[in-house]
């Protein structure tokens, strides 16, 4: 539903491109690699993804999760981080 939302097209459509009954049209390729923050090779399958590891590695796909989110579950995520940050500097 998110996704759909995200790219602006019906949750059917998202359906369709999962299961291999459509395509994905060539001009949708550059959303969908921004929004998965891969290059445009490894969404072809042309190239194997490098699998950072590591605490960066780790929040860097949280991050692109949260922005999934809707935007109610994005403040709250929000604020709960600048709280945690606020009781570490005390």
């Amino acid at each position: 539903m998110q996704l759909a939302q995200i790219l602006g097209i019906s949750q059917q459509q998202v359906a369709s491109y999962e299961s291999g009954r459509r395509k994905i049209p060539a001009s949708m390729l550059p959303a969908l690699y921004e929004l998965f923050n891969v290059t445009l090779e490894e969404i072809l399958g042309l190239k194997e993804a490098k699998t950072k590891r590591g605490p960066v590695a780790v929040l860097n796909r949280q991050v692109e999760q949260i922005k999934l989110l809707p935007r109610t579950k994005q403040k709250f995520v929000m604020e709960m981080l600048d709280t945690v940050i606020k009781q570490q500097r005390l």
